[in-house]
C-alpha cells in the first residue's frame, strides 16, 4: 500500500511539475509574440511575404535551368518545400543565441529556467514556419500551382525530423554562444554559406555521383529529400538515410541540453 501511495504521489508531482513548466513556457511564448509582433503588424505578414518572394525567385531559377535538370516537378511546390524546410533549421539558432543573457532577469523567478527560454523561442519559430508552409500550400493548391502531397504521413514525419534537427542545432549553438561570443558572430555568415548546399534549391539526384556523396554528409539534406519524396513521390528519385539524420538529432540534442544545463548553473545568469 505504501509503495502504491508513493507511486501515485510521484505521478501527481510529475504531472504538476509538467503543468507548471508548460504554463511558464506558454507565458514566455506570449511575451515573445508581443515583443516581436505586438508593435509592428508587418512582422506577422512577413511570415508569408518572405516565403512568397523566395518562391518567385526560385521559380525563375528553376524555369531558366529546366533544360539542365529536366524535371517535371511543379516549380512552386519545389520552391515551397525547399524554402520552408530551410527555415526549420537556419533561423532557429539566431533566435536562441543570446536569449539567456537578454532574459537574465526572468531567471530570478522560481519556475523559469534557461531551457524554458529556448523552448519558447523554438516553439514560436517552428510554429510560424509550419503555419506559413501549410497556408501557402493550401493557397497554391487552390490556385492550381501544385498537387496535394502523395504521402502526407511521410511528409509529416520528415517535417518532424527536420524540425527536431533545427531545435537540437539551436540548443547546441545557443549554449556554446553563451560561453563564446564568436559563435554568434560566426553563425550568420556560415549559415549563408551553408544554404546553397542544404538541398533547398536542388535535387540530390541531379548532382554528379561524387558531389552527391559529399553533399549527403550534411544532415539537413536527408530531411529535405525525405520531405520532398513524401510530397512528389514517384516524380523524383530521393537520396536519404534517416538513421544518419536520427543519430545527428540525438547527438546534438544531448550535447545541446548539456550546454544549456551548464548555462543554468553559471553564476552570471543566476
Amino acid at each position: 500500500m505504501e509503495t502504491r501511495k508513493l507511486a501515485q504521489t510521484s505521478q501527481t508531482s510529475l504531472a504538476t511539475s509538467l503543468a507548471i513548466q508548460w504554463r511558464v513556457i506558454w507565458a514566455m511564448i506570449l511575451r515573445e509574440m508581443l515583443t516581436r509582433y505586438g508593435r509592428n503588424n508587418i512582422g506577422v505578414l512577413w511570415l508569408f511575404v518572405e516565403p512568397m518572394l523566395f518562391v518567385a525567385v526560385i521559380t525563375g531559377i528553376w524555369s531558366a535551368t529546366r533544360s539542365i535538370h529536366n524535371s517535371d516537378i511543379p516549380i512552386a511546390a519545389f520552391a515551397l518545400t525547399g524554402y520552408s524546410s530551410m527555415l526549420l533549421w537556419r533561423t532557429l539558432p539566431g533566435r536562441c543565441m543570446g536569449a539567456a543573457e537578454t532574459n537574465k532577469t526572468l531567471l530570478h523567478h522560481r519556475y523559469v529556467k534557461v531551457l524554458d527560454i529556448f523552448i519558447a523561442r523554438i516553439i514560436l519559430e517552428q510554429g510560424a514556419v509550419t503555419t506559413s508552409f501549410a497556408i501557402l500550400g493550401v493557397v497554391m493548391a487552390m490556385l492550381g500551382w501544385l498537387d496535394p502531397p502523395e504521402d502526407l504521413l511521410q511528409l509529416f514525419a520528415g517535417w518532424l525530423l527536420l524540425a527536431w534537427f533545427g531545435a537540437s542545432l539551436a540548443l547546441t549553438l545557443a549554449g556554446l554562444a553563451e560561453r563564446w561570443e564568436v559563435i554568434q558572430k560566426f553563425w550568420s555568415p556560415f549559415s549563408v554559406i551553408l544554404f546553397p548546399f542544404s538541398g533547398a534549391a536542388f535535387l540530390v539526384d541531379a548532382l554528379p555521383e561524387k558531389a552527391r556523396n559529399v553533399i549527403l554528409y550534411l544532415p539537413m539534406v536527408h530531411g529535405v529529400e525525405y520531405i520532398r519524396e513524401g510530397f512528389f513521390g514517384t516524380r523524383m528519385v530521393a537520396h536519404y538515410d534517416l538513421f544518419y539524420l536520427f543519430v545527428w538529432n540525438v547527438s546534438l540534442t544531448l550535447f545541446g541540453l548539456a550546454q544549456v544545463r551548464r548555462i543554468g548553473t553559471d553564476q552570471d545568469l543566476a
